[in-house]
């Protein structure tokens, strides 16, 4: 179900929501967390709302999507709300802001916040220098953004770095929670052989792949490259080489010394997935504050360098 209140106000939509609700038969004693979305002019605004619409059949949730429009029109409050079959498991509360209520999205959302659950707020655009300085990243508990769709990638990721705050997250950091279990998982086995250097290759404009490279210099506190090229992660230790590689049919494949190769077919994670993810802890993700660091540490090569 879904419901269009244009030119409204606050409480005329607080007010809607309950009404649909009881209506629908919706209620929120399952709701876990309030998700909050900031867009901005531009951004792709719906496929954010399906998102989280996938990742709240696993955490039911109220979605609160605020989508900064104009500036320079008179300042209005634009609405819509979605419940039942059109929420997922959650309810969705859309506010369009235009003219300066554009910029005072902070105080709009307040009235929407669910009473004792925590509150994630999810950049899937453009994302605030220092999240956590934000209006809206004041209220999360947890704050994501996405440095992948984040225009400059890298510039992106040195301003997550500089101005980190225990709660920030990133979508490009769980798109590669597989591979570095991956990793994991061999380190785990013996021998447990010194690992003298590692050189992580992969596309130019790939924030994952450069968090990867961060994340084996901060575990490793070995020197470690980045080049440019095709994916691979080539990590000498004592014993040999262990190389971390994607075939022909897009399986990963993992060569270490004096073992077979083993295969694992790996799917590509989608954001939903992601953000599924991300929501399943409220505490900050140290793992990932380490990684930022490493990534002061790498030496970036070109493809095919040594």
């Amino acid at each position: 179900m879904i419901k269009d209140l244009p030119d409204t106000s606050t409480v005329a939509v607080s007010k809607e929501l309950v009404k649909m609700r009881e209506s629908g038969g919706a209620v929120t004693l399952g709701r876990v967390l309030t998700l909050v979305v900031k867009t901005d002019l531009g951004e792709p605004t719906e496929g954010a709302i399906e998102a989280a619409n996938a990742a709240s059949r696993e955490h039911p949730c109220r979605v609160i999507v605020v989508a900064s429009g104009e500036r320079t029109v008179e300042s209005r409050l634009d609405a819509q709300i979605r419940v039942g079959g059109d929420a997922g498991a959650s309810e969705v509360v859309v506010l369009n802001l235009y003219g300066e209520l554009a910029d005072h999205g902070h105080s709009v959302v307040i009235p929407f916040l669910l009473p004792d659950t925590p509150v994630v707020t999810w950049w899937p655009g453009h994302a605030p220098a220092v999240p956590a300085q934000d209006s809206l990243g004041q209220l999360g508990h947890r704050r994501i953004t996405d440095a992948s769709h984040d225009g400059d990638a890298a510039a992106a990721l040195a301003s997550r770095r500089a101005g980190y705050a225990p709660g920030d997250s990133d979508i490009a950091w769980s798109q590669i929670t597989p591979w570095r279990a991956l990793l994991a998982s061999a380190f785990d086995r013996p021998p447990h052989t010194t690992v003298d250097s590692v050189k992580v290759t992969g596309p130019a404009e790939s924030p994952s792949v450069d968090l990867l490279a961060g994340w084996l210099r901060s575990a490793l506190g070995a020197p470690t490259l980045r080049a440019r090229g095709s994916f691979e992660v080539r990590i000498e230790r004592s014993d040999g080489v262990l190389i971390l590689a994607v075939d022909q049919n897009n399986n990963a494949v993992l060569s270490s010394p004096n073992r077979p190769d083993g295969r694992i077919a790996m799917m590509v994670r989608g954001i939903s997935d992601c953000l599924a993810e991300e929501l399943r802890r409220l505490d900050p993700d140290e793992i990932y504050e380490l990684a930022l660091h490493g990534l002061t540490e790498l030496d970036f090569v070109t493809e095919g360098a040594a």
